[in-house]
């Protein structure tokens, strides 16, 4: 999937907030992004890989963090 098709996916499922997130990324206001790798950014297994691929390629550095939920 190119990153027009992803971006369209998207859209067409009403993500504003990841695409937001792209968009930082390619204006520069976004270089690293804090994930919990067991929640990711969205629901669809594929399409968070696609997601964070993407970011990854505009030089967003991902920092997994662990789910500390039961402390």
């Amino acid at each position: 999937m190119n990153k027009e098709q992803l971006i369209d996916q998207l859209k067409e499922k009403q993500l504003e907030d990841i695409l937001e997130l792209i968009e930082d990324a390619e204006t520069g206001d976004l270089e690293e992004l804090e994930l919990v790798e067991s929640i990711g950014l969205v629901h669809d297994s594929q399409l968070n890989e696609q997601v964070i691929s993407l970011l990854r390629q505009l030089g967003v550095t991902i920092i997994y963090v662990t789910d500390d939920e039961d402390e």
